[in-house]
């Protein structure tokens, strides 16, 4: 295995992970600034307040990214299981 290789390995699993955890970021970043403005506008100082609507959304964005990312992780592996000959000789 060259170096080479461990760099696109490397990096094909960042990139990966990085698609997969960015829906889920993003989703957690937009409720918290939404609930944030709304607290803010309303005083309410509450933590549940906070907490409760980004577990929703992090239960919901996953129900609608569940598939895809599932799709990527199976490709991704898939792809990795075939090169290891390759790799090996």
């Amino acid at each position: 295995m060259t170096p080479e290789t461990v760099l696109t390995i490397a990096s094909e699993s960042l990139t990966l992970t990085a698609l997969l955890a960015a829906p889920l970021l993003l989703v957690t970043l937009i409720t918290g600034v939404l609930v944030g403005v709304l607290q803010a506008a309303t005083q309410i100082n509450e933590m549940t307040l906070s907490f409760i609507p980004k577990l929703l959304a992090l239960a919901l964005t996953l129900l609608i990214t569940g598939p895809w990312m599932l799709q990527l992780i199976i490709g991704y592996t898939r792809t990795l299981f075939g090169n290891i000959p390759g790799m090996l000789g």
